[in-house]
């Protein structure tokens, strides 16, 4: 198969994609590499019909890699994930609305343009958990206790485009995190941003019988195939607090095999069931082949 790897160039080296990639070459499919954030990209010829059998991105947030996804999808190129679906979970505010719209627990959600705008938000609904709507990878959130607190905050804010505010979740300090490839299910433990003096090990756990319901509607609801979700296990039971597309699949075992299946299931248009075996003796080249619009 032919596949186009759309990877922003603060995953250049991250093990997710990297070892997606390697692992795909070495089995004999030809990868192609684009880093639309750092080089010239030659749209008219790289995204044209027939031109490979699946396009992935791995890209940040907000970042320029989407739109050459959905121009992919546009001309009837197949994406992993689908390009709709990755834009719907991009915009945190839009996922919280499509969430709560289809009975997911997703927190009470507000938006605004500016943090002076967030004092508008009642009292009662204090702490509140503070982010960018098109944020990634637990930067920008911040855990404001008060109303005084966040008109502080607010003062010496620029304006950094939209923001969201959800009621704070009463947890115990760490997220549990759920990755999905493809319909197998995966849970971690990991230290949460908003309580960075609680220092758990980050480490595999049991994914127990409601969250995993949560997730496979995770991915029906937003449409998604490779995804992980966050989730806090409140005293009202699993709030999901955060859906990404493509993340690091961190402690799920032999993780770079497991995506690589994915995605040839998915360029294929295979489900989960039918994944395909690799050769067991094939060994994983150390470099990247890339082609246009990679450094070299």
């Amino acid at each position: 198969m032919r596949l186009c790897f759309l990877v922003e160039e603060q995953y250049r080296h991250d093990g997710m994609p990297v070892e997606v990639i390697r692992r795909l070459t070495a089995w004999g499919h030809q990868v192609d590499v684009l880093r639309p954030g750092s080089s010239l990209v030659p749209v008219s010829e790289a995204v044209r019909a027939g031109s490979h059998d699946a396009w992935v991105l791995k890209t940040v947030s907000g970042g320029p890699g989407l739109t050459l996804l959905e121009a992919a999808a546009a001309v009837g190129l197949t994406t992993v994930n689908d390009a709709r679906a990755i834009r719907a979970v991009r915009d945190k505010a839009l996922a919280a609305a499509i969430g709560r719209s289809r009975g997911l627990p997703v927190p009470l959600t507000y938006a605004a343009a500016r943090w002076g705008t967030l004092a508008e938000i009642p009292a009662a609904e204090f702490p509140l958990v503070v982010k960018p709507a098109h944020g990634s990878s637990g930067r920008g959130v911040h855990l404001v206790p008060t109303p005084e607190r966040l008109r502080e905050m607010a003062a010496d804010r620029p304006d950094e485009g939209l923001l969201i505010a959800q009621p704070y979740v009463p947890n115990g300090g760490t997220d549990l995190k759920v990755y999905s490839v493809a319909g197998e299910l995966y849970a971690t433990e990991r230290q949460s941003p908003l309580h960075p003096d609680r220092t758990p090990r980050e480490r595999r756990v049991e994914l127990p019988r409601e969250v995993a319901a949560i997730a496979e509607r995770v991915g029906e609801v937003y449409g998604l195939d490779l995804y992980g979700l966050d989730v806090l296990l409140g005293p009202d039971g699993p709030v999901v607090v955060d859906v990404n597309d493509f993340p690091s699949f961190r402690q799920v075992p032999d993780a770079a095999a497991r995506v690589a299946r994915a995605v040839l299931r998915l360029a294929r248009g295979g489900g989960p069931a039918s994944a395909p075996t690799a050769p067991a003796d094939v060994r994983v080249p150390a470099q990247i082949p890339v082609t246009a619009g990679e450094d070299r």
